[in-house]
């Protein structure tokens, strides 16, 4: 009878502790884009893994580098239980401490570069960045970075804060590849200052003044701004070229963690998994306008291929993000000093 007993209440526990998983929550701080358009891949994606699980996700998304902030701060007192945001911020992340390993099921189907050699993050969906501009107002895009300085673009350009925003980032580093060095790079933000209307840590929110005409001209990136250039219909993309007369790109994907010291750890292993599956990856091309980054998806819709097309031609280069990181810091505070006139 004891047994017996003993045996109802291990089965109890068992499934308490079912239920409990099963009504639980995770956290996800994200670097926006991803929850943009309707229908959203994140919308999506989280509702059927709600579905499925019972876990609710709870999603708090901001710049690229204000969510890694956000977890710096709270790291006494962790509330985020995974973690995507762009280079080098999820590098400065697991740098500082912020994430734990974690390798998600199907791994083994990523490109070495798309995984973290000490396994604390893996690249979630490839990416590319780019400019947007008012196609009501303007008959066609600048052609040129040297066209951006055109006095006819003042306080009609922004772009997001480098050192703040991973698009922001990114553009200072296209700039320095774009014009030859870090100092050419820097004198051309310096003219440029004269026409940007001011800091902005979200890019994200550069997309509805732009299609508005409160700006001609900002920055982006190709998935964001197809997701939503569904209820934005004024915006169109482009890329400018160098002073060498070529158009150069480089990809800047969104990486996936698991927070160090996570309240609910379990819930965000699944939530990741449930993310980098192939059924997620599946509908990456077509619903979140990426691309996936498992090498056993190979989509074949026309979003897919239009973006394809769009890169053809396109000087592809690669950053190295650890010296990115490494130099972030000085490159910041010599991009402040530039556009500060000192």
């Amino acid at each position: 009878m004891k047994l017996a007993s003993k045996l109802l209440g291990v089965l109890a526990a068992a499934v308490f502790a079912t239920t409990a998983a099963a009504e639980g929550v995770v956290t996800i701080y994200s670097a926006d884009g991803l929850h943009d358009g309707n229908p959203s891949w994140y919308g999506n994606q989280f509702d059927a893994f709600t579905k499925a699980t019972g876990i609710k996700v709870q999603l708090i998304e901001a710049g690229s580098g204000g969510v890694v902030d956000r977890l710096s701060k709270e790291k006494s007192n962790t509330q985020a239980d995974v973690l995507v945001t762009l280079p080098p911020f999820m590098q400065r992340a697991a740098a500082e401490g912020l994430l734990q390993p974690y390798t998600p099921k199907g791994a083994d189907v990523l490109l070495p570069r798309d995984k973290d050699p000490k396994g604390q993050y893996v690249a979630m969906m490839n990416n590319y960045p780019t400019f947007i501009y008012n196609s009501a107002v303007l008959k066609e895009p600048p052609k040129t970075y040297a066209e951006m300085l055109d006095p006819k673009f003042a306080k009609k350009l922004q772009y997001s804060t480098p050192g703040q925003a991973g698009d922001g980032t990114a553009l200072m580093l296209q700039t320095f590849h774009a014009f030859g060095s870090k100092e050419a790079g820097l004198a051309y933000l310096k003219k440029l200052q004269a026409n940007n209307l001011g800091p902005s840590s979200s890019t994200g929110k550069l997309t509805a003044l732009v299609n508005k005409g409160e700006l001609y001209v900002a920055n982006g990136d190709l998935q964001m701004n197809l997701a939503q250039m569904r209820t934005n219909p004024n915006v169109k993309i482009f890329w400018p070229s160098g002073p060498d007369g070529k158009k150069s790109v480089f990809s800047l994907p969104y990486y996936i963690g698991l927070v160090n010291g996570a309240p609910n750890a379990e819930n965000g292993k699944k939530l990741i998994d449930w993310l980098m599956s192939a059924s997620a990856q599946a509908e990456i091309s077509k619903v979140a306008m990426g691309f996936p980054v498992r090498t056993d998806v190979k989509p074949e819709d026309d979003t897919y291929k239009m973006m394809s097309s769009m890169l053809q031609g396109m000087d592809v280069w690669s950053p190295d993000w650890n010296a990115v990181l490494t130099d972030l810091k000085a490159d910041v505070a010599a991009y402040n000093q530039a556009i500060s006139g000192n």
